[in-house]
């Protein structure tokens, strides 16, 4: 009798681990953005605003909204550091370019709301999102340069280079 408990409890025990085995090898992944990646595409960003002759701030978030990677130019002035990463912020948030959000919302007044839906938003031109494949993965922002069109060339210098484009 006492051996065909042993028996059982080691049946039950090796069924128990072959259900976690199975349920772990199911357990659902997403894709993230590794951190060289983020700092290459910052590092893009950046060489291309100081070549222009921008002195801006790059900021680099996960998919959740945060930092991965901020870079602050030489003079560039201290509100670039909250303009670069509320943009890196909006475009991984909203999976959308900032430009194309702040056009989005001027067409459709009845969505002011989303500005403020979170403090960390900024709805300026400037901010791109971060794909993998068709994974939505980050967001890269710049902020500091005159206009939201040179901001914007510059996250997509970021862009291209962890894209290959």
């Amino acid at each position: 009798m006492k051996k065909s408990i042993s028996i059982l409890t080691l049946a039950s025990t090796v069924s128990v681990f072959a259900s976690l085995a199975s349920a772990a090898t199911t357990l659902p992944t997403a894709p993230y953005l590794p951190l060289d990646m983020a700092q290459k595409a910052a590092n893009a960003a950046m060489k291309k605003c100081i070549a222009d002759g921008q002195r801006v701030s790059v900021a680099v978030v996960e998919r959740n909204g945060a930092t991965k990677v901020l870079l602050k130019a030489d003079g560039s002035g201290p509100h670039t550091v909250s303009s670069s990463t509320g943009k890196a912020f909006t475009s991984a948030s909203m999976g959308r370019a900032t430009a194309g959000l702040s056009g989005f919302l001027k067409d459709h007044r009845e969505l002011d709301g989303l500005r403020d839906m979170d403090q960390r938003l900024v709805i300026l031109g400037g901010g791109l999102p971060i794909k993998i494949g068709d994974a939505l993965v980050g967001g890269i922002g710049v902020g500091g340069a005159p206009s939201g069109k040179i901001d914007e060339a510059c996250a997509q210098a970021g862009l291209d280079a962890i894209t290959g484009q």
